[in-house]
């Protein structure tokens, strides 16, 4: 899902670029979730608040967006046709 909305919004950029944004993000958002204040638990307890941040550390869950973001990139590789003589989208 991340890779997707990255790559929505930068549709002229390389796909290495959505790529490296969403492992960066996914990454960051899991890694947060060592942060334990009591300001962000309490945004972490409301619906929305867990949704987006989470409620705790896994590092499987690190594995997971790998491999979904890789495979998510490996698809959009393999379906991309960029317009024009140009080779924009590749790699």
């Amino acid at each position: 899902m991340i890779y997707c909305g990255v790559r929505a919004l930068l549709v002229n950029k390389r796909l290495i670029w959505a790529f490296g944004i969403s492992i960066l993000f996914c990454y960051c958002i899991e890694f947060s979730q060592l942060y334990q204040a009591d300001w962000i638990n309490g945004i972490r307890r409301t619906y929305v608040g867990s949704l987006v941040l989470g409620k705790g550390f896994l590092a499987v869950d690190l594995v997971r967006y790998s491999v979904g973001i890789l495979l998510a990139f490996w698809i959009d590789r393999y379906f991309y046709k960029p317009s024009g003589g140009e080779n924009n989208g590749r790699i």
